[in-house]
């Protein structure tokens, strides 16, 4: 390297340190209140409020959202390392989709023939069908919502800030070149101080105006995320619409679901009426009645009073309180009528058990 390219280089970077020397200067004196700062018109300060309201605001929305769509912090977290890895965000079943399988799972195990087995199994399909809801409705967001903000934060505001910061420099170099032409003693340093002060005057001048347009821009940024805001509650409605669907129709299937009765199992006894259960309604065979008061799926022939007859049961049947017996799908009990007993029931025996159990639900043998 020859001594004229070494002079050049060592010219530049000592008027690069004059100039960061100036700045600092012309900071330290602005904070202690000993030197004149140009101030921005109204208009300009407005405008750099509102930005610095959007950003801040969008951050914290942009951050709720995410930890409603993923309330674990440790999940959000590890899907955050995983797509910055991966560049895909990592798959995993939602809340719903894994207690869904836990319900279908205990459902079979139990045993779909049983009332219990049955609900537990219709409970998961509808779980799993609302985690399938949910995960469309998080995509939509993602999509629709999160990813609009995101861009904006990492795009537009960046460089608004970078062109922010920029002016910031230039307003400096500004107040500093106005600084020195005050000082100056002597015809030639003032006519070079004037000259420094008109080129940091213009150089001002231009990153005002640069920096100006992009903040007005904002205008267009709060319309954009309006329409993005106008699609995150179009899915959201879509998602509780479907889940209330699902419930309504989850509801519909169980028929009337009677609490304060006992699991229908045979051997545990409840009062006098043995065993009882979830609701009535729930069989899991064909379509068992409801009630009694259904027409009977076959024709029965029952016992006379003082009869007995062994019976097999059709359909699982719940017992509603302590006067009734559960019954379970296939299983023999002993039947027989009695004096002043509606037409429609017939008193039944298991073991030690013993209840009024509805005709329809009985096949009496002959």
């Amino acid at each position: 390297m020859d001594f004229n390219s070494m002079n050049s280089k060592f010219k530049k970077f000592a008027g690069e340190a004059s100039t960061v020397f100036n700045r600092a200067v012309q900071f330290t004196e602005e904070k202690l209140g000993t030197a004149e700062k140009t101030e921005l018109d109204a208009h300009f300060e407005n405008l750099l409020q509102r930005a610095d309201k959007t950003k801040l605001w969008t951050e914290n929305i942009k951050r709720a959202t995410e930890a409603l769509i993923q309330p674990n912090p440790n999940q959000r977290m590890e899907d955050m390392l995983y797509e910055k890895l991966e560049k895909r965000k990592k798959d995993r079943m939602t809340y719903y989709e894994t207690l869904g399988n836990c319900m279908v799972d205990a459902g079979h195990d139990f045993g779909p023939g049983t009332s219990y087995g049955n609900a537990l199994v219709k409970c998961g399909q509808a779980q799993i069908q609302i985690g399938n809801a949910e995960r469309e409705f998080v995509s939509t967001t993602i999509n629709n919502f999160l990813t609009p903000l995101y861009n904006f934060l990492e795009g537009d505001m960046k460089t608004i800030l970078k062109e922010k910061k920029l002016l910031e420099v230039k307003r400096l170099d500004l107040d500093a070149a106005k600084s020195r032409l005050r000082k100056a003693k002597s015809t030639t340093t003032t006519q070079q101080a004037e000259a420094d002060l008109r080129t940091a005057q213009s150089e001002f001048d231009r990153q005002s105006e640069i920096t100006k347009i992009l903040l007005e821009g904002i205008n267009s940024t709060h319309a954009h995320h309006l329409r993005c805001l106008n699609d995150f509650i179009e899915a959201q409605t879509k998602f509780y619409a479907q889940c209330q669907q699902y419930m309504t129709d989850l509801q519909k299937q169980l028929g009337s679901y009677n609490v304060n009765s006992s699991a229908g199992v045979p051997g545990s006894t409840v009062g006098g009426g043995g065993v009882g259960a979830s609701g009535a309604g729930l069989n899991s065979s064909s379509s068992a009645p409801l009630r009694p008061s259904a027409p009977p799926a076959i024709q029965v022939t029952a016992p006379s009073p003082t009869e007995k007859k062994q019976a097999r049961v059709l359909y699982d049947y719940d017992a509603a309180d302590s006067s009734e017996l559960s019954l379970l799908a296939d299983e023999l009990i002993m039947v027989y009528k009695v004096q002043g007993l509606d037409p429609d029931w017939l008193m039944a025996e298991r073991n030690t058990q013993r209840g009024k159990v509805p005709v329809t639900y009985l096949e009496v043998l002959e």
